[in-house]
């Protein structure tokens, strides 16, 4: 599980940078170096495997690398437990595959060719939210609805009992939702909760990760996640729904 511990500074983050491109990997690699950061480094799913065991404060990851896929290798990584931010790195350019990458547990997306300036911002951003996140969590009670608990101290979410296993992204977007519970939010309040200004107006990321929060919770009745048509999403106890789920 992730540490509820606040973020690291630059200087004590570890970065792991997984990139089968030797140029590329140096070029990083010296960035992060002078920004501050510890920088371990992968040229293969299997060495960025090994080196995540270690429990890096964010990872870096190439998506075409020549032994996996990024995006399989990051749902790899969740199965494990390893709950560790991810940051793609990729030359596919389709909304589709930006969608793809964050609904397997990835937290955002540079195309390439890309600014080093850029990479290093959503380094910066994302070890921001986790640490507020963390700041957050050692300070609030659990959240409870109905049969979900959402313990903000210990990262864990329960459904009648049942231990649930949810990305760092999916527990933001659930803890959104249950702080508001039977209120509907709208799509860019959930955006700009969860995410700032990361993704702002691009509201399929809002509906992807609902769609992975609804396989984990709602696979049992009743349904917990609701869609309200046109306007966003809502948490309440009733079977009936006020709109298509998508």
């Amino acid at each position: 599980m992730p540490s509820t511990t606040p973020g690291p500074s630059p200087a004590r983050a570890v970065i792991l940078v997984v990139e089968d491109d030797s140029s590329i990997r140096t070029l990083l690699t010296s960035a992060l170096s002078a920004a501050g950061y510890v920088v371990a480094t992968a040229g293969t799913g299997q060495e960025a495997m090994f080196e995540a065991g270690s429990r890096p404060d964010l990872i870096v990851l190439d998506v075409m690398l020549p032994d996996v896929d990024g995006f399989a290798l990051t749902r790899e990584l969740r199965a494990q437990g390893v709950y560790t931010p991810v940051l793609f790195l990729t030359a596919r350019t389709e909304v589709e595959d930006r969608i793809i990458g964050l609904s397997s547990g990835g937290d955002d997306y540079v195309t390439k060719p890309f600014h080093v300036q850029e990479v290093l911002l959503r380094i910066r951003a994302i070890l921001r939210r986790a640490a507020a996140s963390a700041s957050v969590a050692s300070a609030r009670l659990p959240l409870r609805y109905a049969d979900l608990v959402l313990d903000q101290d210990a990262h864990t979410v329960e459904r009648a009992g049942h231990p649930l296993k949810l990305s760092p992204t999916e527990f933001r977007v659930l803890a959104c939702l249950m702080a508001s519970a039977e209120r509907v939010l709208e799509k860019r309040q959930i955006l700009q909760e969860v995410w700032q200004y990361d993704f702002a107006g691009d509201t399929r990321i809002v509906d992807t990760y609902i769609k992975n929060l609804r396989r984990k919770i709602d696979h049992t009745p009743p349904v917990m996640i609701h869609t309200v048509r046109g306007v966003g999403y809502c948490l309440r106890r009733s079977a009936s729904d006020t709109g298509a789920a998508t």
